[in-house]
């Protein structure tokens, strides 16, 4: 039904997580990002942006042709609307789901990736900008703590606000956290890990690709050197 463009990062397993969650049928496309699979101009037809993931929906609802939707965001807010599952139960609910699905989106995957990259990736190590990642994640953490005083999920049940958050915490210790620290968010990340869906989903990712082994120099260049020309 569903043919998922797909690379083991945070923003591919959100996917996953939600395929396995609702017991859709799907068929993950590999997008080898450090070969530069995601610049091949039959996958620019689907994904504009050259990044995955990217789904495209051979059984839309209108009935009409397959429909191709990039952005990790978006794909989840579709595949909420499509099955009536995890997108909030009346208005109230979906309105908080997607507000924190943006909070997400707009804050908490951003800031984190340039984290991961100054601590990870730089080829020079710069003091200054490790210092203003790794502290803005932990403030970031600290928002996702307090919004889970109280709370099983981020919008009480779980929702694909929890799926997209969830990726993104999975590599805390390189990100210079503790989950001592915060302890309703060490909660919900240990309930979310034990859920089948999850294990489910990180095993067909490990399936794919061994995210420790260490990126190639090839590799970096592929991911961090491209300009609107070489695109």
């Amino acid at each position: 039904m569903i043919d998922l463009f797909y690379w083991p990062t945070p923003n591919g397993h959100k996917i996953t997580l939600f395929l396995e969650e609702a017991g859709l049928d799907y068929t993950i496309k590999p997008i080898n990002i450090g070969k530069g699979e995601q610049f091949v101009p039959d996958f620019l037809k689907i994904a504009p942006n050259n990044r995955m993931p990217a789904i495209v929906d051979h059984a839309p609802t209108d009935g009409g042709e397959p429909i191709a939707i990039f952005e990790s965001g978006a794909i989840l807010l579709y595949l909420a609307e499509k099955t009536g599952q995890f997108g909030g139960k009346d208005l109230r609910g979906r309105t908080d789901v997607t507000q924190w699905l943006m909070w997400q989106m707009g804050g908490l995957g951003p800031m984190l990736g340039q984290n991961h990259h100054f601590n990870r990736y730089a080829p020079e190590k710069i003091p200054y900008a490790i210092d203003r990642y790794v502290k803005e994640t932990n403030r970031l953490y600290g928002v996702l703590d307090r919004r889970l005083d109280g709370r099983d999920f981020i919008a009480g049940d779980y929702s694909i606000a929890d799926m997209a958050a969830y990726p993104w915490i999975v590599p805390y210790e390189a990100q210079g956290q503790r989950l001592e620290d915060f302890p309703n968010l060490k909660r919900w990340f240990e309930a979310i890990a034990a859920r089948p869906a999850t294990i489910a989903a990180y095993e067909k990712g490990k399936a794919i690709h061994d995210t420790s082994v260490p990126m190639t120099d090839e590799a970096k260049k592929m991911l961090f050197g491209q300009t609107a020309a070489t695109r």
